[in-house]
């Protein structure tokens, strides 16, 4: 979060930077259609908008709120980007969302909304990125401060399509508004990375380190690299991904937090671990600025939460195979546990899927007592990129390129804090596992089964199918209003 005060000696989270912008979304970007949603979008926003320099800033505060609506971090993040690999489960009660199950066996068809969710979410936020691109070169303003935020919205636009083409390969890719019939055509798979890899070149060269207390929070130079090197390892640019976290990791900036729990608990948003996170805030009488549902859907059934997204067996032995359960007791949250915050988890009788104690997401655990206002956990920031991968990163790029001596301090930097014991050489395996019990639950483990050659072997058993189920399927809806310019993945 970008600014803590205690209120009645409780945390309130006062995001000041974005507290306007549920106004700006709905009011100056609600005239125009969003990509590929509907029909296509031909139009700049309504007269009198980007003009001054609070527009410029409230433009691109825009795309940093649509980073926590629901089609960016609830149900759609977790359905495509946890329920398919071998490390959840759809969980809550039998029979509740029961079109989850469809992900989790791979049996989904290019008609489940659950797609068009995911694509829809993404595709809004490039629409607004893409009219802050395009307008504020010509506001006349401050021209530092009109610099850094066109590098801030080429930063988010980067991410926005990060997750479009790991999901479904070829996407199309409007860079601008108005826009043209790009929109309706699919870009291969090469040519987005070279667009992403532009825009974060771009942020890297304006975004500056580090912000004053009012703006903590905001996408950094070191965001944009670290964003950068794991696009890399995508890529398969093994020297490049090396170089690029290694630029990271020596810059002295970003070090592990010391306790592993604590990493997913207020007090260490936007801490030194952070390389960045998705703001959240709550503001009391303000449902609107203060919603996210993204712990709420997977926290604790019958007690503070939902009940989906639920942590598998199959990882829980993962965690007791590596002697891990430091991490085990952070990520996974038993029935009958008291959390070192004090809070017994209580929850349901039985959750689907389960067959043994129930269990819960620990990493979108939020303590009640934080909670001021709207949905459980809406004031908890959402990890996206945190120096841990940064040290994973340069470990498999080296390891990648030959150099398992070159993995071995990264790997231990990670592993020490955990309690495990140096790996003095460490093979692909070794680093490929370490990324699932560092990174579970935070909707890296299935593409990165996928990017590894993995996901046909270990996912076998729930029905993944090689040369069909790597990518997602387009939505159906969006082929039929391209009147067939979009075409469909194969095998569906």
């Amino acid at each position: 979060m970008l600014i803590s005060n205690l209120i009645n000696q409780e945390i309130m989270k006062a995001n000041k930077w974005i507290v306007p912008l549920l106004m700006l979304t709905m009011v100056i970007f609600s005239s125009c259609q969003d990509y590929l949603d509907f029909e296509p979008e031909n139009t700049i926003p309504a007269e009198g908008f980007f003009e001054t320099q609070e527009h410029a800033e409230q433009a691109v505060n825009s795309i940093y709120a649509h980073f926590r609506s629901w089609e960016m971090v609830s149900f759609a993040f977790i359905i495509m980007q946890e329920i398919p690999s071998d490390n959840a489960v759809k969980g809550s009660a039998v029979g509740d969302a029961s079109f989850i199950n469809d992900f989790d066996n791979f049996a989904f068809t290019p008609n489940q909304f659950v797609l068009k969710d995911y694509w829809a979410g993404r595709y809004r936020g490039i629409n607004k990125a893409n009219q802050a691109i395009t307008n504020i070169p010509d506001i006349s303003m401050n021209e530092s401060l009109k610099t850094r935020l066109i590098g801030e919205a080429k930063f988010l636009r980067a991410l926005l399509y990060f997750d479009l083409v790991r999901a479904y390969g070829d996407v199309p890719t409007p860079l601008s508004v108005p826009v043209g019939p790009e929109i309706n055509f699919r870009t291969p798979k090469a040519k987005v990375y070279e667009y992403i890899e532009q825009d974060l070149l771009d942020a890297i060269a304006v975004l500056p380190d580090t912000y004053d207390a009012a703006n903590k929070g905001r996408a950094t130079a070191g965001s944009a690299k670290g964003l950068l090197s794991k696009v890399y390892l995508y890529m398969e640019r093994w020297g490049d991904a090396e170089r690029m976290a290694t630029e990271i990791v020596s810059s002295g900036k970003y070090s592990l937090e010391s306790n592993f729990y604590n990493v997913f608990r207020v007090a260490a948003e936007n801490g030194p671990e952070s390389v960045f996170e998705i703001q959240a805030q709550q503001i009391e009488g303000n449902w609107g600025v203060s919603f996210s549902q993204h712990a709420e859907v997977q926290s604790v059934r019958g007690q503070w939460g939902w009940g989906f997204n639920i942590p598998t067996d199959d990882l829980a032995a993962a965690f007791d195979a590596a002697g891990d359960q430091i991490r085990k007791a952070a990520t996974i949250l038993y029935k009958g546990d008291t959390t070192p915050d004090g809070d017994i988890i209580a929850g349901v009788p039985s959750l689907e899927g389960i067959d043994g104690t129930p269990r819960y997401n620990g990493k979108a655990y939020y303590p009640p007592a934080q909670q001021l206002f709207g949905p459980y956990g809406s004031g908890q920031n959402i990890r996206v990129l945190r120096f841990s991968e940064i040290l994973l990163i340069q470990a498999e790029a080296r390891i990648r390129q030959g150099n398992a001596s070159g993995a071995v301090e990264p790997l231990k930097l990670v592993r020490n804090r955990v309690n495990l014991p140096e790996i003095s050489s460490p093979t692909l395996d070794d680093v490929l596992l370490e990324r699932r019990l560092e990174l579970a639950m935070e909707g890296d483990r299935f593409f990165d089964l996928v990017r590894t050659g993995k996901a046909a072997s270990v996912l076998a058993s729930k029905g993944f199918v090689a040369g069909k189920h790597e990518v997602f399927a387009v939505p159906q809806e969006l082929i039929d209003l391209s009147e067939g310019n979009l075409t469909q993945n194969p095998g569906y």
